[in-house]
């Protein structure tokens, strides 16, 4: 079990959720019952041999987390899967209790059949990961990208409508969006330019630049300085 603080919760429980389940440990030093149950849970969790991780939070020491799951009783122990809190219980509780509440985490047969498929990431397996749930973020993200860069754009804007928007569905649509576009530094800086005077009163004049920013990266120097540009223009 990893201690976890108030500044790595972020990383460690809900970005680490994304991978794998995580089951997070709320406990105090004074807190008996919690004596108890934290070993029964690592001893559960370290069975699994990695498909579960387990995280330990002393809420003496991290009351923003303890404030975040309005903690009035512990021990308490809160899952979390796709960035999600998706179960829990409180009180100490025994090994079978806690094996099968590590079960109900693990991924369906299904579900590993659909991250064989996606790491694969060719474009056969990819549509059959989407056979299988037509709406899988990774899946639809990662084909969708395929068919952006093969050049069928309007496939690719289709499939993102699928799931919900996020930073990356954001980039390869408006990668989609701006297929015309020669990427060359000094191209997209005169088109951005050129934009720029228009960005308030034509919608798709905006639309575009955006996309171009989008395409460009937070990794871009040339980025945050476009974005304060765009503000200025629009306000």
């Amino acid at each position: 079990m990893i201690d976890v603080t108030d500044q790595d919760f972020e990383q460690q429980v809900v970005e680490k959720s994304h991978e794998v389940p995580v089951i997070v440990d709320l406990w105090a030093p004074w807190c008996e019952p919690c004596k108890t149950l934290g070993p029964l849970l690592e001893k559960v969790v370290d069975a699994q041999q990695g498909k579960i991780v387990g995280v330990k939070i002393n809420i003496d020491e991290n009351p923003g987390v303890s404030q975040a799951f309005q903690v009035q009783s512990i021990p308490m122990v809160v899952a979390f899967k796709d960035g999600q809190a998706v179960d829990g219980f409180m009180g100490a509780q025994g090994e079978p209790m806690l094996e099968d509440f590590i079960k109900r985490l693990l991924p369906s047969e299904e579900e590993t059949q659909i991250d064989v498929l996606v790491s694969a990431g060719d474009e056969l397996s990819l549509r059959a990961a989407l056979e299988l749930q037509s709406d899988h973020p990774s899946a639809v993200l990662v084909l969708a990208e395929l068919l952006v860069q093969d050049g069928r754009t309007d496939e690719g804007l289709a499939l993102l409508e699928r799931i919900p928007e996020s930073p990356e569905s954001r980039r390869i649509a408006a990668l989609a969006r701006t297929s015309d576009s020669s990427g060359e530094s000094d191209e997209v800086d005169a088109e951005l330019e050129t934009l720029l005077g228009q960005v308030k009163t034509d919608d798709s004049a905006r639309q575009r630049f955006i996309d171009l920013l989008e395409v460009m990266g937070l990794e871009d120097p040339r980025t945050a300085e476009w974005r304060r540009k765009l503000s200025t223009a629009l306000f």
